[in-house]
C-alpha cells in the first residue's frame, strides 16, 4: 500500500511539473537519443523458434542491405571483415514515438560486432558529435547523416570513415527500450553519487515524450532500475560529457544482455508482441534464424568509445569532437574489433582525414606544427 502511494505522488508531481512546462517541453522535446539494446536481445541473443513467425512486427524502411555503399578495400581487410557481422544499432532523437525513418538525429550509434567463430559480440559506441565525413560530400557532426538520408546514409557514414562493412542495422527509440526493460523486470545498476539525481531529471523529460511515470530514484548505490530509470540513466551527459554517456549505454546493453539470457519463453514473447513494432531492421529473416540458432553462444565481450583519440572544437560556434586524426582512430578501431594490429586504411579514409584535419585545424600529434 505504501509502494502504491509513493508511486501515486511520484506520478503527481511529475504531472504537476509537466503541466507547468508543457509548451516549453513541446517546443524543445529534445530527446538525446538512447542505445539499440534490442538488438542485443532480439536478434543477438536470438529471437527462439517461437518468435520466427512474428519477424513482421518489424518496421520496414525499404533498406535493402546490398545497397549500402562500402570503400574499396585491399582482399585481406576483406577475407577479415567476412568473419564478422557488423550491425549498426541508431538510437533516434525522434519528435514522434516510433518514427524511425530519415529526418531524425541518430543520437546514440554503436557498432556491434560478432566474431562469427568465437561468438563473442564488441560494441563501439561512435560518439555523435564526431566530425566525419557524412558519406553526401559535407563534413560535420556524424548524427546527422541518419537525419539527412535516414538509416542507409548513416551505415554508409560508418563505412567509408572506418572501412568498415555494415549493411545491417537496427533503429528504435525511448518507448521500445523503456517496455524491454520493464518486461525483463528492470536493470541492476550501480549508480554513483554524482549520477542518480540526474537520473530523476531526465525522467521528467522522458515521461513528457513517451507517456510513461515511475519513482524517482532516492540515492546512489546498487539497485534495479526500471525502464523509464534506466533509460534516464542512459541519456545523462552532465557526468562525463557524451564519453560518460555513451558507456552507461554500453553498460545498460551488457546488462540487458545477461537477463535476457535468463528470460522464460512467456516473457520473450511479451517482448515480440510489444516491442518488435517499435524496431527498424533490414536484417534478412534467414539471418535472423542464424542467429537464433547460435542464441545460447553469444557472449559479450569488450565494450569502447570512438575516436579514442581526439580533441573537442568549435566549428562554426558549434561544439564538435575532431578525430586526432581519422587514420589513426580507424586503426585503433580495426584493432580493437577484428585483432588486426597492423591495419591501414584505405585511400578514402586518407582522403577524408586529411579533409577533417583541414577543416578542423586537428592534427595527430606527431603532425602539429607541420
Amino acid at each position: 500500500m505504501a509502494a502504491n502511494t509513493k508511486a501515486g505522488n511520484t506520478r503527481g508531481r511529475q504531472e504537476r511539473k509537466l503541466s507547468k512546462k508543457q509548451k516549453k517541453i513541446r517546443r524543445r522535446r529534445k530527446l538525446i537519443g538512447i542505445l539499440a539494446a534490442e538488438l542485443l536481445l532480439l536478434l543477438i541473443l536470438g529471437i527462439g523458434v517461437w518468435g520466427l513467425g512474428k519477424l513482421d512486427k518489424f518496421q520496414n524502411l525499404d533498406v535493402s542491405p546490398e545497397d549500402v555503399e562500402m570503400n574499396d578495400m585491399e582482399d585481406a581487410t576483406e577475407e577479415v571483415l567476412k568473419g564478422y557481422t557488423n550491425i549498426a544499432l541508431f538510437g533516434l532523437d525522434t519528435r514522434e514515438m516510433g518514427e524511425l525513418g530519415a529526418g531524425n538525429r541518430s543520437d546514440t550509434i554503436i557498432i556491434a560486432s560478432i566474431n562469427n567463430e568465437t561468438k563473442e559480440v564488441k560494441l563501439a559506441s561512435i560518439f555523435r558529435d564526431t566530425y566525419l565525413n557524412r558519406a553526401d560530400d559535407t563534413y560535420g557532426k556524424c548524427n546527422a547523416a541518419y537525419k539527412a538520408g535516414g538509416p542507409n546514409q548513416a551505415m554508409a557514414m560508418l563505412n567509408k570513415n572506418f572501412d568498415l562493412n555494415i549493411k545491417y542495422f537496427v533503429s528504435v527509440d525511448f518507448l521500445a527500450l523503456i517496455k524491454t526493460i520493464d518486461l525483463l523486470g528492470g536493470v541492476d545498476v550501480d549508480v554513483k553519487d554524482n549520477e542518480w539525481e540526474w537520473i530523476n531529471n531526465y525522467m521528467y523529460e522522458t515521461t513528457a515524450v513517451t507517456g510513461e511515470f515511475g519513482v524517482f530514484v532516492e540515492g546512489p548505490g546498487l539497485q534495479t532500475l526500471s525502464g523509464l530509470q534506466a533509460t534516464a540513466y542512459c541519456r545523462i551527459r552532465a557526468v562525463g560529457n557524451d564519453y560518460g554517456r555513451t558507456e552507461r549505454q554500453r553498460t545498460v546493453i551488457s546488462l540487458i544482455a545477461q537477463k535476457a539470457k535468463k528470460a522464460s519463453l512467456g516473457t520473450i514473447n511479451k517482448i515480440i508482441d510489444e516491442v518488435f513494432p517499435l524496431i527498424a531492421t533490414n536484417i534478412p529473416k534467414a539471418e535472423m534464424i542464424k542467429m537464433a540458432a547460435s542464441m545460447m553462444s553469444y557472449e559479450m565481450g569488450e565494450t569502447s568509445g570512438f575516436p579514442t583519440m581526439r580533441e573537442d572544437v568549435k566549428i562554426n560556434k558549434a561544439d564538435v569532437v575532431a578525430p586526432a586524426d581519422l587514420e589513426a582512430n580507424v586503426r585503433e578501431l580495426h584493432k580493437f574489433l577484428f585483432d588486426e594490429d597492423d591495419y591501414y586504411p584505405s585511400p578514402t579514409v586518407i582522403k577524408f582525414n586529411d579533409e577533417i584535419c583541414s577543416q578542423t585545424g586537428v592534427y595527430a600529434k606527431e603532425d602539429s606544427g607541420t
